[in-house]
């Protein structure tokens, strides 16, 4: 999928083709292996918050207020990858 089709299905609101590409690409060319990679990265975050820990909350509301789509976008990506590799089944290797 070349970086134009993907600009493509953003401008005409293609959310299928968008989430199928990134299903692809977080399971290597496998889309139900993407999608399990997903779970897991969701899972991950989740487990660290089953007790209620005190958490930096103000760095968190901080970094969204004060940096730009971009870098919160690579940013999500980074912590969906941390997330994943915690799980223990690293299936990627970690260069965006």
């Amino acid at each position: 999928m070349s970086l134009q089709y993907l600009k493509d299905a953003a401008e005409a609101g293609d959310q299928e083709k968008l989430i199928r590409y990134v299903r692809l690409h977080f399971g290597d060319g496998n889309e139900d292996a993407g999608r399990r990679e997903i779970d897991k990265a969701w899972i991950e975050a989740l487990k660290p918050l089953l007790d209620v820990p005190p958490t930096d909350r103000e760095f968190i509301l901080e970094t969204i207020r004060t940096r730009d789509p971009a870098t919160l976008a690579h940013l999500f990506f980074h912590l969906h990858f941390y997330l994943v590799q915690r799980s223990g089944e690293w299936i990627h290797d970690g260069n965006l």
